[in-house]
């Protein structure tokens, strides 16, 4: 844009022409503006314009607590979900019962150091020794046979003559046991079965089973025309048959009926009959559930539960025989060594899986 045009300032009606007036104009604006609003704000005192607001105020420890209340992402994932129930273990209870807890003496900067840690609320991951770390192991159950088990007096080196016999039986009777369950047991599968020899011809031949069902046709002609014409004859049913069928209807109703109620009523008369059914069928179940733990008991002072593919053999009773009893340990015939009866008794009190027997070679 050009510059204004400038007007001539030769008389005084042209100086009072271009006279200024801005600086009228702005102050008669905020004396106006200053008027609506209350007042001028330089004349009022510095008392009615600042004064110091105490109601929202927070110290600076609150703000510092405040701060430490805030839980970053990273720890809140490692805290524990208040929602999520944990499963319940009976073995690390007990475990937790029975440990004791080491009295540990710490001095006054490591006390400080965990007051700072239980502040933040941070758990140091690394801090649990291994003790915490490992699983408690089952303690096996106390076995009922007796580690040192005492043989029968006849299988003493000098022992009476009843004793010896009585021995002497009960070894017999376990041998003649073992042979009979031998050849009386169940046999073993054959590997191949003898049975004849099929021709390649006569493997696609089918035998004929309708030549049969001919000659039946053929022996009773008369049966097969009347079956035929029994079912082709329909006989109709009059008003009257089917009247009295819905009277058989009604009649076998009422009998079921009266038979039902005869039946509850028998049933209600033998009421203390059959409460003493139940009495007996339950004394019966307590001794059958009494046979059983006794035999249970049995089995477990027997031999030990079954630990591996192998049953446990329990070693043959040592019993001298009539020409080898001298009355002296000097000419006593040499047996049972004593570690083959301690790897023996292991075995059958549960200690040591039993295993077969090992050929030298």
């Amino acid at each position: 844009m050009g510059k204004a045009a400038k007007s001539s300032r030769k008389g005084k009606k042209a100086w009072r022409a271009n006279i200024p007036t801005d600086d009228i104009d702005e102050y008669i604006e905020k004396s106006t503006k200053d008027a609506l609003t209350g007042g001028s704000l330089t004349s009022l005192p510095s008392d009615s314009l600042f004064y110091v607001d105490k109601s929202t105020d927070i110290s600076v420890k609150k703000k510092i607590e405040k701060h430490r209340e805030k839980v970053l992402h990273c720890e809140s994932t490692l805290q524990k979900n208040p929602f999520v129930v944990s499963v319940p273990s009976s073995i690390l209870n007990k475990s937790k019962k029975k440990r004791k807890v080491p009295k540990i003496v710490v001095e006054s900067k490591d006390d400080s150091k965990d007051e700072k840690d239980n502040v933040s609320g941070m758990v140091d991951l690394w801090e649990a020794k291994d003790e915490d770390n490992v699983k408690p192991t089952k303690k096996p159950k106390p076995s009922i046979i007796p580690a040192v088990e005492i043989e029968a007096p006849g299988c003493s080196f000098n022992p009476s003559f009843e004793a010896h016999q009585d021995a002497l039986a009960s070894a017999v009777a376990e041998e003649m046991q073992k042979i009979y369950k031998n050849e009386l047991g169940p046999q073993p599968v054959p590997l191949t079965v003898s049975s004849e020899v099929v021709d390649e011809e006569s493997l696609y031949i089918l035998p004929d089973h309708d030549t049969e069902d001919d000659a039946m046709d053929e022996e009773n002609p008369e049966n097969s025309d009347t079956a035929a014409d029994r079912f082709s004859k329909t006989k109709r049913v009059t008003r009257v048959e089917l009247n009295r069928r819905i009277r058989r209807r009604e009649r076998q109703k009422v009998e079921s009926e009266a038979k039902k109620i005869e039946k509850l009523s028998k049933e209600i008369d033998s009421l203390p009959d059959i409460i003493e059914e139940i009495a007996k069928d339950d004394e019966e179940k307590q001794k059958k559930h009494l046979r059983r733990a006794v035999a249970k008991e049995e089995r477990r002072k027997l031999g030990p539960p079954r630990l591996g593919r192998n049953k446990f053999e329990p070693a043959p009773s040592q019993v001298l025989l009539s020409e080898e009893i001298t009355g002296s340990l000097r000419k006593l015939k040499g047996c049972c060594t004593l570690t083959r009866d301690r790897f023996k008794s292991l075995e059958k009190r549960g200690l040591i899986v039993p295993g077969t027997k090992r050929k030298r070679k």
